[in-house]
């Protein structure tokens, strides 16, 4: 299987929002509870570090950078998210957009990425050790989903070019 990258444009959102949802279903993906519309999801994303992964023209996964902080002493530090269509997990879609962000952010001088990841999702746990990222601790109760407190796995990846 032929797996393509490219950038992210406002004309996917139609894809992404739905891939999404999916994420938002799973109850382990993220605290949100529903998708935003656009305009709020642009707002949050850094605009050169989205990603969408294609297979035969269809857009089945994507992976963002956004902004840990706006402080200036953070500029070299973000967060980031990958996002697979139910259909596609399991095809190293969720690999190659996580090396592409990783590639874009060395050479854009990043020198970490972090990653808070619920602990119950093992498989994006395990991609993101895969990529040479580490935990760096567990937040223990870090956020309550429909009652239920849930732990997140912090991970982070140090830039090998940014000393």
């Amino acid at each position: 299987m032929e797996i393509a990258v490219r950038a992210l444009m406002k004309n996917d959102w139609s894809s992404v929002s739905k891939i999404y949802k999916e994420g938002i279903a799973t109850g382990i993906a993220t605290f949100e509870t529903e998708v935003p519309n656009w305009k709020q999801w642009h707002a949050k994303c850094l605009p050169v570090y989205r990603f969408v992964a294609l297979v035969k023209g269809e857009v089945v996964g994507f992976a963002v950078l956004m902004p840990v902080s706006k402080r200036y002493v953070y500029k070299g530090v973000a967060e980031v998210s990958v996002y697979v269509a139910n259909g596609f997990k399991g095809k190293h879609i969720g690999e190659r957009l996580l090396k592409q962000l990783v590639d874009e952010s060395e050479f854009n001088e990043f020198w970490t990425l972090q990653a808070n990841i619920f602990s119950e999702n093992i498989a994006s746990i395990n991609l993101h050790l895969k990529c040479g990222f580490r935990v760096v601790g567990i937040r223990e109760k870090i956020g309550q989903l429909y009652g239920k407190w849930y732990d997140n796995h912090f991970l982070e990846k140090r830039s090998s070019k940014i000393d």
